[in-house]
């Protein structure tokens, strides 16, 4: 089977690589349609690493994926062949302290898809993985969708996580795909009234397409000032930090209401950001950090299926597995309106 292997910063290989060979009772084969280029992969393709998470080259990264089930092993109920599938990449091992108190995301032996050190990743043609990892997608959703579904189930994650309730008010500051299923999901509890923000103009217009009620350019506007006035002066009741930037950090501490509540949710570049202490002291907020998503997947399947959750304009590009590095080109500089480039196995 053909598979890309990153091989040193900004570079791709694409390689034949041996076939799956016997699977576990509990494991099954994909044969991958679809697999997404997520702001995490970006980090390993520029740099090499997100924090302490080194890549040892050559290795295989990309874990939003979704395909056919084709190969099922003995003990297998969860899925048959031929279905249609999207898949988990995390991994938990079911047994650790943070497991038994049902905090699987924060597994202390987790492996996940396309992370160094873990679990070999899905830029390939064949994927092994446990059936609990697999859930079939609706008829509704493709395959494109399935991609749309790891994301979003963090996102889904990430609003339960704030506790938004009737009638408070939301702000989203970066409009990557992780903040435009943000506003999805929170737009999806029928309960927020929500402001965007992003750099880039074509993210500006996709927030309203994915529900913004007001969406802001932070090079035209103070989006700080706008949207305080929009508010009287009070803020917003949760502040959904999406770009993993310290100006954005800065701006969520700022139009944050007293007593309201900051989600983390971007992944920084830098090892560390800065916290005005004073601003989240005096305002007394509650900041959540937020790391991938937790039991969440069927819950945004169900979202999604019904139309409740907006995932399906989110892809923009396809790509053939030979122009994974063009792909991961065009996602890193923002280039061409991207919002969700698809590599295609």
């Amino acid at each position: 089977m053909r598979q890309a292997f990153l091989t040193a910063p900004g570079r791709f290989e694409v390689r034949e690589a041996p076939e799956p060979g016997p699977i576990g009772p509990s494991e099954a084969v994909v044969r991958l349609e679809a697999v997404g280029v997520c702001g995490s992969d970006v980090h390993y393709f520029t740099e090499g690493r997100i924090g302490s998470q080194i890549v040892e080259y050559p290795f295989t990264i990309g874990h939003e994926c979704s395909g056919v089930v084709e190969r099922v092993g003995r003990a297998v109920t969860r899925v048959a062949v031929g279905d249609r599938v999207a898949v988990d990449p995390a991994m938990p091992c079911g047994g650790c302290e943070w497991c038994r108190k049902g905090r699987e995301n924060i597994c202390a032996n987790l492996r996940f898809l396309g992370c160094p050190g873990q679990a070999e990743g899905a830029y390939k043609e064949l994927l092994v993985m446990p059936e609990r990892c697999l859930f079939r997608l609706p008829e509704s959703l493709t395959f494109d969708d399935g991609v749309a579904l790891e994301p979003a189930a963090i996102c889904v994650y990430a609003v339960a996580q704030s506790r938004l309730a009737p009638g408070e008010t939301i702000a989203v500051l970066g409009c990557g795909p992780i903040g435009l299923l943000t506003l999805a999901a929170a737009k999806a509890s029928g309960r927020a009234h929500a402001f965007a923000s992003d750099l880039v103009p074509e993210r500006v217009e996709a927030a309203r397409a994915f529900g913004a009620d007001a969406a802001y350019n932070c090079n035209e506007t103070d989006v700080a000032a706008a949207i305080l006035e929009a508010t009287g002066g009070r803020g917003v009741d949760v502040v959904y930090e999406c770009a993993g930037e310290q100006d954005a950090l800065d701006q969520a501490l700022l139009i944050a209401a007293p007593g309201g509540r900051v989600s983390i949710i971007g992944i920084p570049s830098r090892p560390r950001l800065e916290l005005i202490a004073d601003l989240a002291r005096r305002k007394e907020l509650l900041l959540i950090n937020v790391r991938r998503q937790n039991r969440m997947v069927e819950r945004t399947i169900e979202l999604a299926g019904s139309g409740a959750l907006f995932v399906s304009d989110l892809v923009t590009h396809h790509f053939a597995l030979e122009q994974i590095a063009e792909a991961f080109e065009l996602v890193a500089g923002y280039r061409d309106g991207v919002l969700k480039a698809v590599v295609r196995p």
